[in-house]
């Protein structure tokens, strides 16, 4: 625990050089691509404010390490993506509060885990929208339900929001249909009114979801998103923000758009990006993660969330497995690493911190966030920020919660 406590902050220092050292232009799917002009004078005037951001101090390099952050809120208590989920994250103690970004039909950002809504809202009780109920392929895979992109806000505000997995979280029923699809918007200006309450900045992840998908509607994601940072003051390295996507192009283009800190989400080791897909680029997720495949990444982004298996894999019987070289290969490009996702109940644990045999019980969740923080990432997105909180608080020193 002594080298852990050093090392946060060294990763600390490690990643404010970076930060100076790495270009914010677009950078093409295939290593190796030239950008344009104007995409050259976009990222020196990005690594210019970059630069007074790091003399100005303050910003990610000055978080606690290990971050928590909340998982969709506080969904281990409360219907994900509501603002009940995230000002009960908030009031656990979370480091930072995490939306995830889907569009309307005209064109507004809303916080839904995903675009199909039947799961996460009472639509299926209106009828007058039973008509919009459809099939589509989202990123290849076959989808029926009800989408945001075929209703307007006006017609999704008529919405509530209810607990996505009761049968695992029969407790948060309680709260089906206590608050509605939150805007984007409405969640920065919440963020504002907290920050002013508390006299301290409330940070937000915040991922575009499905953004080639999106785009090819004519929904682009980031266009409106970077609008709205820039609008909220949070467009800039300073500003208490991350932003996150599977999609490394989708940072790619926010990257010309603001200088805010940028994660890239990292899913399967197998797996392929859709963005890659639709590229025909033939790298997958082990490609990312390998020496050449994280420099690529630090060259527009500042972090990687991975999820927890890349780190600590697991075997056929669901046990945690001999750490990769992942966390040390990350730091080394001057990247933070933020892993999913951390929840209490069993059917999520590693099999030797679950408890009994109710698959919906709480395990051993404290024994398995120390493993996971002993690995030295730099935060954790869970559902549960309170647990998170207090495991943390031994790799902390010093800081005293």
């Amino acid at each position: 625990m002594a080298l852990m406590a050093q090392g946060g902050a060294a990763r600390r220092t490690v990643l404010g050089a970076a930060v100076l050292a790495a270009g914010s232009g677009m950078t093409a799917l295939s290593a190796g691509s030239a950008a344009a002009a104007p995409a050259a004078q976009a990222a020196d005037a990005a690594r210019a404010a970059q630069a007074a951001d790091a003399r100005r101090g303050g910003g990610y390099r000055d978080l606690p390490v290990p971050l928590v952050i909340g998982h969709r809120g506080a969904s281990g208590y409360r219907p994900e993506h509501t603002l009940g989920s995230y000002q009960l994250a908030l009031d656990l103690g979370a480091d930072v509060v995490e939306q995830d970004l889907v569009p309307t039909k005209d064109g507004h950002l809303v916080c839904r885990h995903e675009n199909e809504i039947g799961g996460t809202t009472d639509v299926a009780d209106h009828p007058e929208f039973a008509s919009r109920r459809t099939t589509k392929s989202v990123d290849g895979v076959t989808i029926t339900g009800w989408f945001t992109e075929d209703f307007t806000l006006a017609e999704l505000k008529t919405l509530r929001a209810k607990e996505r997995i009761p049968a695992v979280r029969q407790r948060n029923t309680l709260y089906d249909g206590r608050w509605d699809v939150p805007t984007f918007e409405e969640v920065l200006r919440w963020a504002d009114r907290e920050g002013k309450r508390r006299g301290k900045r409330v940070w937000l992840h915040v991922e575009t979801k499905h953004p080639t998908y999106f785009r090819s509607l004519g929904l682009g994601l980031e266009e409106p998103l970077a609008k709205l940072l820039r609008r909220y003051g949070r467009d800039g390295l300073g500003a208490p923000l991350f932003l996150q996507s599977f999609e490394p192009s989708s940072i790619q283009r926010l990257s010309r758009l603001v200088s805010a800190p940028r994660v890239v989400l990292l899913s399967a080791a197998g797996s392929r990006p859709w963005d890659f897909e639709q590229a025909k680029d033939p790298r997958t997720v082990s490609d990312l993660v390998k020496p050449e495949g994280l420099k690529w990444i630090s060259g527009f982004a500042q972090g990687i969330g991975p999820t927890m298996d890349l780190i600590l894999p697991r075997d056929v019987a669901g046990k945690l497995g001999a750490p990769t070289t992942l966390v040390k290969d990350a730091h080394a490009h001057g990247l933070v690493l933020h892993p999913y996702t951390a929840r209490n109940e069993n059917t999520f644990l590693p099999a030797e911190y679950r408890k009994g045999t109710d698959p919906n019980a709480y395990g051993d969740a404290f024994g398995a966030f120390k493993t996971y923080f002993e690995q030295g990432i730099d935060g954790i997105f869970t559902d549960n920020a309170d647990t998170g909180l207090l495991a943390a608080e031994a790799f902390r020193p010093g800081r005293g919660r």
